[in-house]
């Protein structure tokens, strides 16, 4: 009993801690999520921002103007944090008509307007007064008695029309018992704010080691600016419910400029993904692009060069009969692919959760000490303990060649034999592993009856031959295989 009675203070405590902080809190604060197999503004933030408002007894009106272009107003709630059980939200508006020259214009029709006539040198020289009769397809005006289609002359709108705003606006119908001044949280979802990850790997003399950074690219798309914002980052999968369009929405082109900033970031396991805390405040412009460090590098992680030789291009998979068909599959690949791989763990100085991203990769030169770009890859969310695998390119000097030397079928006794030659020639000034993989995707049921090499299975359709190939000689790996239904 009293462990249980020391657990609840605690806990009050904490919230009591929490609710506190916040009360005392001013600002804006962003939680970035990146929409799944899409980067940059294709994602999406909860923007929460604390301001302070005077409010009087009774009914107010509050309108909140610096949000973003591409708010989601269904997603909008606003709270009193120094009055919370007796401050009402009555009613919750978004205005999004923005001022533009059609509607302006589309205000004055039947109404005075005046025009103001400039010389070539753009000084003014008079204004009239006019009445705007139609503003489609051009300006219709009466003067004068006499009635102008397009005049020349500067149009002056003697104010901006009523219904009419300069930026997006949230507007609230309050209901406050207090008077005075209120800390008010205004938390909303907005499209157009998304991040990634990317990747820079510099592999080490030899290739068995590697040095590795990650770096945040922050896209601002949103249509507004977030000044001295808490930044967190959420990595994972978060599922979404398909959204309707909806008519508010707007696109506009960014214009990215690019800054560099300190490393900062704190990660902890929240939920079923990763949370990813910057400790520091960052503004993020509207139509930017902010790069932050996501860990210090980490120099020296064992690495290890795979050379794989797939020999099969059609990648048949899967069929629901046995396939008979002696050439189907037969084709040869010559390209032999190269993948680095490294493990995230401890050992390797790593065991860090790395978000979903791109990983480029360079190799220093060592005639000059430059560094060149010898691949890159993309990597899904990635927990610790796992294994990396980057596919680079193909190699220049290892050539592979596959194909089929028997092939049997015996429909009446329900089996066929297939027998393959794979080739593979090392011209490098070194020999090389090359690790060889076949898919057995005739049937379900297989057998190897030959082989020249030893081989591991890896799944119910797949095996892999691991051959040594010595320099500047050509090596041959042959099978056999039965299948039977």
């Amino acid at each position: 009993m009293k462990r249980f009675l020391i657990v609840a203070l605690a806990l009050f405590l904490l919230g009591s801690l929490s609710w506190a902080e916040e009360r005392n809190k001013e600002g804006v604060g962003l939680t970035i999520y990146s929409a799944p197999g899409q980067g940059g503004s294709g994602g999406y933030a909860i923007v929460k921002e604390w301001r302070r408002l005077n409010l009087k007894r009774g009914r107010n009106i509050f309108k909140f103007q610096d949000v973003a272009n591409l708010i989601d107003p269904t997603t909008v709630s606003f709270k009193s944090l120094t009055d919370p059980e007796n401050t009402l939200v009555l009613e919750q508006n978004f205005e999004y008509d923005l001022v533009s020259t059609e509607k302006l214009l589309a205000k004055y029709i039947d109404k005075k307007i005046i025009l103001e006539k400039e010389d070539d040198r753009g000084m003014a020289t008079g204004r009239k007064e006019a009445t705007l009769l139609s503003a489609q397809g051009g300006n219709v005006v009466e003067m004068d008695g006499q009635i102008h289609l397009n005049p020349a002359g500067r149009i002056i709108l003697p104010e901006l029309p009523e219904g009419l705003i300069t930026r997006p606006t949230l507007v609230w119908l309050l209901e406050a018992d207090k008077e005075g001044s209120h800390l008010t949280k205004v938390t909303y979802e907005t499209k157009g704010l998304g991040w990634h990850s990317d990747y820079i790997v510099i592999a080490k003399e030899g290739d068995r080691a590697l040095d590795l950074s990650g770096w945040v690219t922050i896209d601002n798309k949103s249509g507004a600016t977030y000044k001295d914002a808490q930044l967190k980052l959420v990595a994972g999968d978060v599922h979404r419910a398909p959204e309707p369009d909806r008519v508010y929405e707007r696109r506009y082109k960014a214009l990215a400029a690019v800054e560099s900033e300190g490393s900062g970031f704190a990660e902890k396991s929240f939920f079923e993904y990763h949370l990813y805390t910057l400790g520091r405040p960052s503004t993020l412009s509207d139509n930017s692009i902010k790069q932050l460090e996501l860990f210090r590098p980490v120099l020296d992680v064992p690495a290890k060069k795979i050379f794989l030789y797939y020999g099969n291009p059609g990648r048949y998979y899967f069929f629901s009969s046995p396939q008979t068909d002696r050439n189907l599959g037969t084709q040869s690949n010559k390209k032999v692919d190269i993948y680095l791989s490294f493990k995230n763990d401890e050992y390797s100085g790593l065991a860090i959760p790395l978000p979903a991203g791109r990983v480029r990769v360079y190799k220093e030169d060592p005639d000059d000490g430059s560094l060149e770009f010898i691949g890159e890859d993309a990597i899904d969310h990635t927990p610790k303990d796992e294994e990396v695998l980057l596919k680079l390119g193909s190699a220049f000097d290892i050539v592979g060649e596959r194909k089929q030397t028997d092939f049997k079928v015996d429909n009446d006794r329900d089996w066929m034999e297939e027998s393959f030659e794979i080739a593979l020639r090392n011209h490098k000034q070194e020999d090389v592993e090359v690790t060889v993989k076949e898919n057995l995707f005739r049937w379900v049921n297989w057998e190897i009856t030959e082989n020249s090499h030893p081989y591991e299975k890896i799944d119910s359709r797949t095996i892999h031959f691991k051959v040594k190939a010595p320099k500047d000689e050509e090596v041959k790996i042959t099978y056999t295989v039965k299948y039977t239904w």
